[in-house]
């Protein structure tokens, strides 16, 4: 069963997950919109992370993975990506931040 996870730790995790950048894009997952959802396996304890990419076919999961992982170290034990496909990322899910960080790349965002 998948539950909540406190608002604290959300923050925390949140905070933390700014640190894996799309290696694409050069921007972090969480400005780029591309995490729906974070929830608590209670069964496993582990977090759970419903992340999107911006294509179906980026073949650069391992890559987010890892990163994901080093992010996380020392403030969770165990995570799992749950990847998700609907609904399909948009642009119009980036923050304002992560705006800011495309344009400053040279994006015409």
């Amino acid at each position: 069963m998948v539950s909540s996870l406190a608002p604290e730790k959300f923050d925390e995790v949140t905070e933390a997950l700014k640190d894996v950048v799309d290696p694409e894009l050069g921007v972090n997952v969480v400005d780029l919109g591309l995490i729906y959802d974070l929830g608590w396996d209670d069964e496993h304890d582990a977090l759970v992370i419903h992340m999107t990419l911006t294509s179906a076919g980026c073949p650069l999961t391992d890559v987010l993975e890892e990163q994901t992982a080093e992010a996380l170290d020392g403030i969770v034990e165990q995570f799992r990506i749950n990847w998700v496909w609907m609904p399909p990322w948009g642009p119009e899910r980036i923050t304002d931040d992560g705006r800011d960080m495309m344009r400053a790349l040279g994006f015409a965002i």
